[in-house]
């Protein structure tokens, strides 16, 4: 049986009619943690349009965090998905940290966080001394507040850092005084071109050799290290050299069903945006996984790949945007708007076949909901069916 209809305007002009499919069951799930994968959704914040200047709606912000919890995933805070570099400064990132620590030891969750180096200016040159006294001063505000620093790729170091022995000398001291466990992150030019040539190369095997370099020096304080390349072959390779005790978590929104699968050699965790969009059917293959079903695993998150492709199609560092949509779609806030005004930063062609793809990835847990939502989206932008 068929769900509700909704006319939707189609991307080479005129117009197409959706038929929804029924409301899938994924969203009835309430699991503990997933036993045999690490995973991590990384939040989106919640704005509050009625403010001038625009602050965050905690209320909403902190709700679908206790949603993600509530469904056995861990929370990946103040990273790129909650417009961290993009709208969300240093300082409500800090108290995004403190209170999604709060929330996570009442709630019981997994929290990683951030630590990045903008409380900086940027707008000044600083020595690579600052660079590591700014990372240690966040990553000790995340660990005060009960989560595991992410120590993430820094704008400003790859602005200062000459070649790859800048990048050993930065994160050596930071490993030696955050201490562990902690995790890495390589956020790929993709998501950000300001992190061309990171690690001091543009080739990505040089630079892989100086990312394992480091990795294997402070092994005993680095739990893990996420990648985010896009780049499954690159991912599995590099996984298959780290040494015991140090987990691969994809970062790559693109082949995270194969990844997360693994071989015979050994698979990826996931610590991944587009889980904040497909959190319930993720979690429902997670499940598929542990009772070692592959085919129900794969039947449940392959459906969501095309959504994940269009939602992280170019500008990639744009997807926030569709990441908000599907949250509003599915009633966690009340409205359509991010911090800094980034809900322009999609067309309305774009998130109308976003609205049919969530739709076909079983993404959107109320469909009447939603089309009421998407028609009164497409009625503001001037298209009536």
């Amino acid at each position: 049986m068929s769900g509700p209809r909704i006319v939707l305007p189609a991307p080479g002009g005129g117009t197409r009619t959706h038929v929804l499919a029924e409301r899938s069951p994924v969203h009835d799930l309430t699991a503990g943690a997933p036993v045999t994968r690490t995973a991590y959704a990384a939040a989106h914040v919640v704005a509050d349009p009625l403010t001038d200047p625009q602050a965050l709606d905690w209320d909403a912000t902190l709700a679908f965090r206790r949603h993600l919890w509530a469904l056995g995933l861990g929370v990946a805070d103040a990273m790129d998905t909650a417009q961290r570099g993009g709208g969300l400064d240093w300082a409500a990132a800090r108290e995004l940290i403190a209170r999604s620590g709060a929330e996570a030891r009442a709630a019981g969750g997994a929290l990683v966080c951030g630590a990045m180096t903008d409380q900086l200016d940027p707008g000044r040159r600083w020595t690579l001394h600052d660079l590591a006294d700014a990372y240690v001063e966040q990553a000790g505000w995340i660990r005060e507040a009960g989560g595991t620093p992410v120590i993430m790729a820094s704008r400003q170091l790859a602005a200062t850092a000459r070649d790859a022995d800048d990048y050993r000398e930065v994160y050596g001291a930071v490993l030696r005084q955050v201490g562990g466990p902690v995790l890495l992150h390589w956020l790929g030019e993709a998501f950000d071109p300001a992190m061309r040539a990171y690690w001091g190369d543009a080739d990505l095997g040089r630079a892989a050799e100086t990312v394992l370099g480091i990795v294997a020096e402070h092994a005993d304080r680095i739990t893990g290290i996420k990648i985010s390349l896009l780049d499954a072959a690159r991912e599995v390779a590099l996984r298959r050299r780290l040494p015991p005790g140090v987990s691969m978590l994809t970062g790559d929104d693109f082949h995270y069903p194969e990844l997360i699968r693994g071989d015979e050699h050994g698979h990826s965790g996931a610590l991944l945006g587009v889980f904040d969009a497909i959190a319930a059917p993720a979690r429902a293959a997670l499940a598929r996984l542990d009772a070692g079903d592959e085919a129900g695993y794969t039947a449940l998150l392959e459906p969501t790949v095309p959504l994940a492709r269009h939602l992280f199609a170019a500008p990639t560092s744009a997807y926030k945007t569709g990441v908000v949509f599907l949250a509003w779609l599915n009633g966690h806030q009340d409205h359509f708007h991010l911090v800094g005004g980034a809900q322009t930063f999609r067309s309305v062609p774009h998130l109308s076949t976003l609205f049919a793809l969530a739709d076909r990835a079983g993404a959107l847990a109320d469909p009447p909901l939603a089309v009421r939502r998407m028609r009164a989206f497409l009625a503001v932008a001037g298209f009536e069916s």
